[in-house]
């Protein structure tokens, strides 16, 4: 009996190990998956199709991106405090730093893969970017620019870039700021989401006043587009470990 009692105390065991080493290796299945297919370098700008609902929507049908992508949102690659990637960003609660990882899981394609392209400052430009790194750093806390204003310190996801490259080179701007629209381009319309949004907010819709989005960044000669990971701007799904609503509707 003892050696019975034996023998189905090793087959338990066995079973045991074998349901465990199943589990790892589903987690490393898993996690091999979702690896990051390609790691920006520090400086590169992360451009995003963010499915936040109609204000994403807006923003991308009133700008244009690279080879008529849909962007909505845009961050700075940089290394963490623990030497780990993370990415800069003005979203609605403010200057973030965020980790790759997260940021380039919120909005996915059908295929499981980040609606994200991946810019990179041309050799000319390389001298600004440790600079522009830490001048994004400092500004971390900020308040988000709720009314897309220029030199009010706050910061919207683009005026956020536009502002730190602005001062990594002496005040010369690297990006280019554009009279900045709400309207329709089929219909010249001011969208109805925007009417909702500055009336929200008791101010006036700031048509035509100096700013700058991620889709004209993603068209700078200032940048070259070496990394597309998904497909942005199509009808996608979206995966996200957190509502995003509004907060990456930062756009402009």
């Amino acid at each position: 009996m003892k050696s019975i009692k034996d023998f189905m105390l090793l087959i338990g065991r066995m079973s045991l190990l074998f349901l465990i080493g199943v589990l790892v290796l589903g987690c490393r299945q898993h996690t091999f998956r979702a690896d990051i297919s390609f790691v920006p370098e520090p400086g590169d700008l992360l451009f995003q199709d963010s499915d936040c609902g109609p204000l994403c929507d807006a923003i991308e049908k009133v700008t244009t991106g690279y080879q008529g992508s849909n962007f909505s949102h845009v961050g700075i690659a940089a290394e963490g405090s623990n030497g780990s990637l993370v990415v800069i960003e003005a979203v609605s609660s403010g200057v973030e730093v965020t980790p790759l990882r997260t940021f380039l899981s919120r909005s996915l394609d059908t295929k499981g893969r980040p609606k994200v392209v991946v810019g990179r400052l041309k050799k000319a430009y390389h001298h600004l970017i440790d600079p522009a790194i830490e001048q994004a750093f400092v500004l971390e806390g900020k308040p988000y620019d709720k009314v897309f204003a220029i030199n009010n310190e706050a910061y919207y996801c683009s005026e956020l870039v536009y502002e730190v490259f602005r001062r990594a080179n002496e005040n010369g701007p690297v990006f280019t700021l554009q009279p900045m629209t709400f309207k329709e381009h089929d219909t010249g319309e001011t969208l109805p989401v925007w009417d909702e949004y500055f009336s929200v907010l008791g101010a006036s819709i700031p048509e035509g006043r100096p700013g700058i989005n991620p889709g004209g960044i993603s068209r700078s000669p200032a940048l070259t587009i070496i990394y597309t990971y998904g497909n942005p701007g199509r009808s996608l799904q979206s995966k996200r470990q957190e509502p995003l609503g509004p907060k990456v509707a930062a756009g402009l």
